[in-house]
């Protein structure tokens, strides 16, 4: 059976490293400590003394000074796996971890789901293709020396980069290495600890290039596995759930987001906020509780940015200068559907198209499979469809022959109807406002990947509210833009009251209007 060493890098608060750490243990399982040395000497002998008594506790021999994204975070990380490996010869793994991990899953779970393959746990992708790092410097972190720390003497890293970009001080990576990237956050079986070790015994130029890397906790690691493990043996993923906020943060878990936790497909998460002690104890619990049905809910990513993102109003309205193209045309007039119910849009689109009225076509710019004509390359992809949005449309105009047609459109892309109100071109925008049970709700959450089968009732009754206040706010946010010719269709109207509002945005007679607003089965679901 599988025996865990956590690997646990810290640097304050010694009375919850040492629950912590005897809290890991207390399942037979084993804790390295690593404290950084830049921590208070009285914090320090606080964690010696509370894990003092534990025979699964070891202490790192030799503590480092860290600093954010340098070689220290690795050198401190070494220290504490050399003490786990020399401490701990029944370990089959080893995990890292920080202060503000915890469990979500217990440990019988955890050691099942280790003992299922043998393979390593680690995100492995390459440095220079892959996108791994979305904004800042890429290949800047390898092939230039990192003396400063960036946080702390900032004027200090950038001078000596510009400096050294001046003079054309670029070094090349060791020729046999090729440089992966990840998530720190890994978990590793004891044959490639020991195949690590080994290597950086041997190989002191390899550790010597890395050393003035920026950020290497993200690279070493990385690379050597890659290079020192087949790739067969290798699951390219953390098994320790995090996320990123828009503006880059860790996300921070709170009290109210156990539910959400233990139901992803992770064993450890991060990272817990400090003033989360009811979330602490439940999570601790948990890891010696010998449960073994645990729930599975949606990405749990899209569920936590979905949440956090409704408290923000604040849109961009103004187009980007690549996005202005030429215009419709003054001649011609588009009608936008926006409905958040695609199916009731997509029928009163085909009941236009049957009566005649003008050419109509689906969410274009909201799925990926809308049937489109062949435009040059134009209509494959969403991404290409929304950047080039009014070329499309002209071509699509001219398509049809006309000047009048009608397209469907999520009222999520408020941005998107600014811009196409920004053109001299009519643009006339019906609002079909729908009724929303509990079923709909839940199940375009689950469209979205927000929750899954086995979700929880509990986080499903907290979520359905924001998600129908969302639809609400979308809606709203329209009828307030204070743009010319919105119209409203809603579900409760009469048909008369239905084909008079359809009469004048589509400029139509009594007659073909009314046969629209009869629509056999228009808003049922």
């Amino acid at each position: 059976m599988a025996k865990i060493a956590f690997i646990l890098l810290c640097h304050k608060d010694p009375e919850a490293i040492v629950r912590q750490a005897n809290g890991l243990t207390a399942a037979g399982d084993y804790v390295a400590i690593h404290f950084d040395a830049r921590a208070p000497n009285e914090a320090w002998q606080a964690v010696r003394r509370g894990v003092a008594g534990n025979p699964n506790v070891v202490l790192a021999g030799k503590r480092v000074k860290c600093g954010w994204g340098q070689w220290s975070l690795v050198r401190a990380t070494l220290a504490a796996v050399r003490a786990a490996v020399d401490a701990f010869p029944r370990a089959t793994h080893f995990y890292m971890i920080s202060g503000d991990c915890r469990p979500i899953k217990s440990a019988d779970q955890a050691h099942a789901f280790l003992d299922r393959r043998d393979v390593d746990y680690i995100e492995s992708f390459d440095f220079f293709t892959s996108d791994w790092i979305k904004t800042g410097m890429k290949e800047d972190r390898l092939i230039f020396r990192h003396v400063f720390n960036e946080r702390d003497h900032k004027r200090l890293f950038y001078w000596s980069l510009e400096v050294q970009r001046k003079l054309g001080l670029q070094r090349e990576v060791p020729a046999d290495i090729d440089v992966m990237i990840g998530s720190q956050w890994w978990c590793l079986r004891r044959e490639t600890i020991d195949r690590i070790l080994t290597f950086c015994r041997a190989r002191p130029d390899v550790l010597r290039f890395f050393s003035t890397t920026w950020i290497p906790d993200e690279t070493f690691f990385q690379t050597l596995v890659r290079h020192l493990v087949p790739r067969d043996q290798i699951d390219p993923r953390t098994l320790t759930f995090l996320m990123f906020t828009d503006y880059g943060m860790p996300a921070t878990f709170y009290n109210d987001h156990y539910d959400l936790l233990i139901s992803q497909e992770f064993l450890f998460a991060r990272k817990i906020s400090p003033e989360a002690a009811s979330l602490k104890d439940r999570l601790e619990a948990l890891w010696t509780s010998g449960a073994r049905d645990f729930p599975s809910a949606g990405d749990g990513r899209k569920l936590f940015s979905f949440l956090t993102q409704r408290g923000r109003t604040g849109r961009r309205f103004a187009p980007r200068f690549w996005e202005r193209e030429g215009t419709l045309g003054r001649e011609r007039e588009l009608i936008v559907l926006v409905c958040k119910k695609y199916h009731v849009a997509k029928r009163l689109a085909q009941s236009l198209r049957d009566h005649d009225v003008l050419p109509a076509v689906d969410y274009l710019f909201d799925e990926d499979d809308t049937d489109l004509p062949n435009l040059g390359g134009i209509e494959t992809t969403l991404a290409k469809r929304q950047r080039h949005r009014r070329a499309l449309l002209r071509m699509l105009f001219r398509q049809t022959g006309g000047d009048r047609m009608a397209i469907c459109l999520d009222p999520v892309n408020l941005d998107l109807l600014h811009d196409l109100y920004g053109d001299r071109t009519t643009i006339r925008t019906l609002l079909i406002e729908c009724d929303f049970d509990e079923a709909y709700l839940e199940g375009h959450a689950k469209r979205i990947g927000l929750i899954g089968d086995q979700t929880p009732r509990a986080t499903i009754d907290l979520l359905m509210p924001t998600v129908a206040q969302d639809f609400a706010y979308e809606t709203l946010a329209i009828r307030e833009a204070d743009l010319p010719y919105i119209y409203r269709l809603r579900q409760q109207d009469t048909a008369e009251a239905k084909a008079n509002v359809l009469a004048q945005v589509f400029a139509t007679g009594p007659e073909t209007a009314l046969a629209v607003a009869d629509t056999p089965h228009l808003f049922d679901d």
